[in-house]
C-alpha cells in the first residue's frame, strides 16, 4: 500500500465495521480490513483489501497498517468464551495501537461503550477504560466513540428481543426493568466515525441515538410495533440467567450472561447527553417491522461459520 491514502477498518466484514467501510468507500476512498474472517462473504466485492489481524506479529500487524491515514477500531469480543477472553482483546487492542503508531497513522477513530469503568467490576466496561487510558496516553491523534447499544439489521439485541416476544407467550425482564438504554442505529454511528476520521481534534463522543428507553418500555414498544404484545414478567438475575443458560444450550450460543445482566440492571448503557445519532429506533423498527426477529441471531454461530455474511 505504499504510496497510497488508505483508511483502515476492522471488522469490515462484522457489523458496524461493515457500515463504517461503506461509507468511506462511498466517499470514494481506498479501504483496507484487519479481520478474522478474510473469506467472509460481504457487500465490497473486492473493492477492499483484507488482511488478517497478526497480533502475535507486531511486524506484520504494523505493515498492514503503513500507509494508513486514519485507522477505524472496532474490535472487541462480546464476552469470555473458551476461545476468546476481554483480557486478550485487551490485550491485542494495546497492540493495535501500538502499530497504529508505529506505522505513522494520523488518527484513530476508537468504538468504545458507554459509562467505562471498572466501578461495578464488569471486566467488559473495565477493558473499555484500560483501552480509553491507554490510546489518550499514546500520542495518537483520537476520537473515541461511546455507543450503548447498536440496532440494524445485523444486530444481536434487538433482534433477539423481537425473536423472543414472537414465541413465548411472556417476556421475562430482569429486576424491575426500569434501568435505562440509548440506542444508535448503526449507520449513524458509521456517520459519525467517518466524520470524526476527518478532524484531527482530540475527543471523546458519547454516541447515543435520540430515545431513551427503560428496559420496559423498550419491550414493550418491540412487542407494539411486531404486534407481539407480551406480559412482562419480572424475574430474578440469577433467574433470568439459569433460563438464559438452558436456552443457550438449545441455540447453541450464549444468550446472555452474568455480566451482562448485572451490566443492564446498573444503568451503564445510558448517559446524560445530548444524542449523537438521529434515527430513531421506534421508526427503524416500523420499517423492518416484517423481519425483525424473524431468526434467532447467534454470536457463537458468527464464529463457527466465518464465511457467511451477517
Amino acid at each position: 500500500m505504499s504510496g497510497k491514502i488508505v483508511h483502515t477498518v476492522t471488522g469490515a466484514f462484522g457489523f458496524s465495521g461493515k457500515y463504517i467501510a461503506q461509507r468511506l468507500l462511498d466517499d470514494g476512498l481506498i479501504v483496507n480490513t484487519l479481520t478474522n474472517s478474510p473469506d467472509r462473504d460481504n457487500p465490497f466485492h473486492g473493492r477492499i483489501t483484507a488482511e488478517p489481524f497478526n497480533f502475535a506479529k507486531p511486524d506484520l500487524l504494523t505493515k498492514s497498517l503503513e500507509g494508513t491515514r486514519v485507522l477505524y477500531n472496532t474490535y472487541w469480543v462480546r464476552f469470555n468464551h473458551k476461545t476468546f477472553s476481554h483480557q486478550e482483546a485487551v490485550k491485542n487492542t494495546l497492540a493495535l495501537f501500538n502499530a497504529a503508531k508505529q506505522a505513522g497513522v494520523e488518527r484513530v477513530v476508537h468504538v468504545s461503550i458507554t459509562n467505562p469503568s471498572g466501578e461495578h467490576g464488569l471486566e467488559y466496561f473495565q477493558g473499555k477504560a484500560e483501552l480509553e487510558q491507554a490510546l489518550t496516553e499514546s500520542g495518537l491523534s483520537y476520537a473515541i466513540l461511546r455507543p450503548a447499544v447498536l440496532f440494524g439489521r445485523e444486530d444481536i439485541l434487538i433482534n433477539n428481543i423481537a425473536w423472543m416476544l414472537r414465541r413465548f407467550p411472556v417476556f421475562g425482564v430482569f429486576g424491575d426493568g426500569e434501568y435505562k438504554i440509548q440506542p444508535i442505529y448503526v449507520d449513524d454511528l458509521a456517520a459519525l466515525a467517518v466524520e470524526q476520521g476527518k478532524s484531527r481534534d482530540d475527543g471523546i463522543i458519547e454516541a447515543i441515538g435520540p430515545e431513551t428507553f427503560t428496559y420496559n418500555q423498550l419491550v414493550r414498544e418491540i412487542g407494539r410495533i411486531i404486534t407481539k404484545p407480551r406480559p412482562l414478567l419480572h424475574i430474578s438475575p440469577a433467574l433470568g440467567f439459569t433460563i438464559g443458560r438452558l436456552a443457550g444450550l438449545v441455540l447453541r450460543d450464549e444468550v446472555i450472561t452474568k455480566e451482562e445482566i448485572k451490566g443492564l440492571m446498573a444503568g451503564t448503557l445510558a448517559v446524560n447527553a445530548p444524542p449523537a445519532g438521529a434515527t430513531r429506533l421506534t421508526a427503524w423498527a416500523e420499517a423492518n417491522r416484517d423481519n425483525l426477529g424473524k431468526r434467532y441471531a447467534s454470536e457463537l454461530a458468527r464464529r463457527r461459520d466465518r464465511r457467511t455474511e451477517y
